[in-house]
């Protein structure tokens, strides 16, 4: 196999025998063997289901691969074999470079072992040493962040947990491959995105096999997608190509295959001259469809970096008359307040943040930096650094949210990062009115025009 493959999979099958009588599978086990004894062709008492199916591809390193498919095409069979857990029918798997994998829930946990005696078990699985496992310990025990859970056994951890000790393991075995199967979507906002961030560096030389329903997920990480449909190959691709085809086949299989439509679009002129406001926001306010956003505090402790000479003590969301909120509606106008502390004097200050969403991506963010290129703003030791950015909250998708804040000294292109929080506040989007994407904007107007 090339030194430049990670992964080559050729004319994988795998068949299972289906009985319909318990019956059938003692004369499976007898009268074949009878039947050879006199020189006759053996009968067969069972009928074969083929889970997987002449699938072939290849995965290079550093690649990463996304698996998409409805429940029950194949992806967790596919999955285990590559892992080496199931045996294949059919075909050959060739790998090269130690793989991590995160399966069924708890899969390689015993229930009865504490959580440290399962990190010792699943580093044996791995081909990792005691002694290596004695060196990382912490770092695993740190990762997982389960408290006092460690020393109890895994059958009273609840599912978010095992999650936690699973991907810890996995973490710090320096793996050349990663294969995660939707475990993800179990745990907490928080846990999610050290997840992320953790599969993102791992990104960068190691290659990753990720199956999700999620097509956003696979979109935002991915650099191929493969589509598998009832145990068959179906292509391979870009994550958008992949993705859009199979939610084409999918709505298809619901309601049919797509018809003829004629639209008529109609822009009418719109005057800038006031503020304006989404036509439909008072219905969506009054609906059961308002997009409530509920806010969490702000968390002093959350993973950072930065040289620290001046330190984010505070982010908070107000309303637009500089009230504390705990909750926000989509489309407010909002105001969210960074307060940082410089511990030694410094020139040109830049403050901003990003929001973020559980898989890490950027949805938005800004800085001070323009609204300052000309008057840089400077400070003596010790002095409180305020930024505020004011705009209208945009309406989100269902779902766990963080903000990102930052303050650094220099210019836009040029600078040093004091201190950067990667998630110094959560928020969650309980309800929304978004019927696709990742934010709900602001229609000024929106007309149907029907000709007969």
């Amino acid at each position: 196999m090339c030194s430049e493959i990670a992964i080559k999979i050729e004319n994988l099958g795998k068949c299972y025998a289906i009985y319909e009588h318990p019956r059938d599978r003692l004369k499976q086990f007898v009268l074949p063997r009878l039947s050879k004894l006199i020189n006759k062709q053996p009968k067969n008492y069972y009928r074969e289901y083929w889970v997987l199916n002449n699938v072939s591809f290849e995965v290079k390193k550093g690649e990463t691969l996304a698996i998409i498919g409805r429940n029950g095409s194949g992806k967790s069979t596919l999955l285990q074999m590559i892992c080496g857990t199931l045996t294949p029918s059919t075909g050959n798997v060739y790998t090269q470079g130690r793989i991590a994998a995160l399966l069924e829930l708890g899969s390689g946990f015993n229930p009865e072992f504490t959580g440290r005696e399962n990190v010792y078990l699943n580093g044996a699985i791995l081909g990792i040493s005691r002694t290596e496992i004695d060196q990382r310990l912490e770092d695993i025990i740190q990762f997982a962040d389960i408290g006092e859970f460690v020393d109890q056994p895994v059958k009273t951890y609840s599912s978010g947990m095992v999650v936690r000790l699973a991907f810890a393991v996995i973490a710090h075995v320096n793996a050349d491959i990663l294969v995660i199967d939707e475990a993800l979507a179990v745990g907490d906002a928080f846990f999610t995105q050290k997840c992320m961030r953790f599969l993102r560096s791992f990104m960068q030389q190691g290659t990753v096999i990720f199956v999700s329903h999620d097509t956003a997920s696979v979109r935002s990480l991915c650099d191929k997608a493969i589509w598998i449909d009832q145990g068959k190959f179906i292509t391979i691709g870009t994550p958008k190509a992949v993705c859009e085809s199979y939610l084409e086949a999918f709505f298809e299989s619901v309601q049919g295959s797509s018809g003829t439509r004629q639209e008529i679009i109609k822009k009418p002129e719109l005057s800038l001259s006031q503020p304006l406001k989404d036509q439909r926001q008072d219905f969506i306010n009054g609906s059961n469809v308002r997009n409530d956003i509920k806010l969490f505090q702000f968390n002093p402790n959350a993973l950072s970096f930065g040289k620290k000479e001046a330190e984010i003590i505070d982010v908070i969301f107000l309303d637009a008359e500089n009230r504390p909120l705990s909750w926000i509606v989509g489309g407010e106008h909002i105001v969210l307040r960074i307060r940082a502390v410089a511990h030694v004097a410094m020139q040109s200050i830049i403050m901003g943040f990003y929001i973020k969403d559980r898989l890490g991506q950027i949805l938005f963010g800004d800085n001070t930096c323009l609204n300052y290129a000309d008057n840089p703003q400077s400070c003596d030791a010790n002095s409180e650094i305020t930024a505020e950015f004011r705009f209208q909250m945009p309406r989100l998708s269902a779902g766990d949210y963080s903000v990102c804040p930052a303050i650094a000294h220099g210019s836009q292109h040029d600078h040093i990062h004091q201190h950067w929080i990667h998630d110094a506040l959560f928020f969650r989007s309980e309800s929304t009115s978004i019927a696709t994407g990742i934010l709900g904007l602001p229609m000024y107007s929106i007309l149907l025009s029907i000709q007969s």
